[in-house]
């Protein structure tokens, strides 16, 4: 069973005219200072001064009383301040894992070759209300290539069987251009074929369905715009899986003719010159001019076992840094024969390689531990240090891998007491924190 969710007052961001007068009419609180600190989530008292300051109105006006040009100008003033964003505790997310979990589950009779990792975006607001995204893609297996790919719409984790046309979430994946994703669209824009499953989870303390039969959700700006990023992040894992597959099936293909070709030719012209038929080693890196990197995941006796073999099918020795992204906490040092110079808390692992001569081979082995076997099933492999066009097998690093994750802790704001005649004592600097 999922967390229990926690009920929450509207959040200001993305409030509309009508709800805020409707609000201010049927308040009980007879100061509008009062109103916005007890009525709206995340407005502490500081923040309630900014906005009537911005607003042009007294704190201790009655908010029943204010005319249109007057809400009009709160409305304007609470658009203009830094709102923290609405808490997580009041939706109730799939989650990474249990979408992984799920799809795996649902699929496995298809064999898909990839999971893209699922995409979980930050709470947003619409129309006051908080709302976030989740996306996840399947691809290939024996799923239909040449067919559209298919749509799995979800709402506060109920599935959504019919008006699809009409939901915000097709329209956001008709509007996404899947071409650079590595999925066939005519002419940039409408549902892509191609072996695919795409998976959308709203949640939200109101979802905006189209009518009372609650079968699609309505095409909202600040909906689309959320469903578009967390489709788009998604489709980037695709796309850099389909390049990797593509680059190592070409350089395979290369290889294996080199492999096969090469000592022919110097069999036959050995023959013909009346010599020794000549060692092919250097030949070949000349010919490849790569550093091939091969990797594997299986499961275990309860163990994830990992292998990283390294290749250099290049004529100079080559050194550099191998990097990978494996979950917190899961790095085994038992039975290590080459140990990383870095294992953080956030699961990033660096290996600062040796010098590895032309035509070496160099293997890394570990294992991970306290993972289900669908937790962990491709390896996330970085190199730097070293040009990333003779790579095959890794992504170069990128430029954010030394920004360490933030954790916001949220503090609880300070206690409203409703009383009329009484003023609060807030602390200002908590405050000032709770707002940043």
């Amino acid at each position: 069973m999922p967390p229990a969710t926690k009920e929450i007052k509207p959040h200001p961001s993305g409030l509309e005219l009508g709800t805020l007068m409707n609000m201010s009419k049927e308040t009980k609180n007879k100061t509008l200072g009062k109103f916005l600190q007890l009525d709206f989530s995340r407005i502490s008292d500081r923040l309630a001064k900014e906005i009537c300051e911005k607003a042009g109105l007294s704190m201790e006006v009655n908010p029943s009383k204010l005319n249109l040009e007057e809400q009009k100008r709160l409305l304007a003033a609470i658009g203009a301040v830094k709102i923290m964003a609405p808490p997580t505790d009041c939706l109730s997310p799939i989650g990474a894992n249990l979408i992984k979990k799920g799809l795996r589950n649902v699929l496995d009779e298809i064999r898909p070759e990839f999971y893209a990792p699922p995409v979980t975006r930050d709470p947003k607001v619409h129309s006051g209300n908080p709302f976030l995204i989740e996306v996840g893609i399947v691809y290939g297996g024996d799923l239909p290539k040449d067919s559209q790919v298919q749509i799995l719409r979800f709402a506060n984790r109920v599935p959504l069987l019919y008006q699809q046309g009409a939901c915000v979430v097709t329209k956001s994946i008709e509007n996404t251009d899947w071409r650079r994703y590595g999925l066939e669209q005519r002419g940039g824009s409408g549902i892509p074929f191609g072996p695919a499953i795409i998976l959308v989870h709203v949640a939200s303390t109101k979802v905006p369905f189209t009518s009372e039969a609650k079968e699609a959700i309505a095409n909202l700006p600040e909906l689309q715009a959320e469903i578009e990023l967390a489709l788009k992040i998604c489709g980037r894992s695709l796309k850099t899986h389909l390049n990797k597959r593509e680059t190592k099936s070409k350089t395979r293909v290369k290889f294996e003719i080199v492999q096969e070709i090469l000592p022919l030719i110097a069999q036959k012209s050995a023959k013909i010159v009346g010599k020794p038929v000549p060692k092919l080693s250097g030949s070949i890196t000349k010919i490849m001019n790569v550093v091939w990197i091969d990797d594997a995941v299986t499961f275990e006796k309860g163990h994830h076992r990992v292998r990283v073999s390294i290749y250099n099918y290049t004529p100079q020795p080559q050194k550099f840094n191998l990097h990978m992204v494996l979950p917190p906490g899961s790095f085994d040092y038992k039975g290590l024969q080459f140990f990383p110079t870095e294992v953080r808390e956030d699961g990033k692992v660096s290996w600062e390689l040796p010098k590895i001569t032309s035509t070496e081979r160099l293997d890394i082995n570990f294992s991970l531990n306290g993972l289900n076997k669908e937790d962990y099933d491709e390896n996330e492999i970085y190199a730097s240090g070293i040009n990333p066009v003779f790579i095959i097998g890794a992504e170069p690093l990128p430029g954010d891998w030394d920004v360490k994750g933030m954790q916001i802790t949220e503090s609880e704001e300070a206690p409203v007491v409703e009383e009329e005649d009484e003023e609060v004592d807030y602390d200002e600097s908590k405050e000032a924190l709770n707002d940043d």
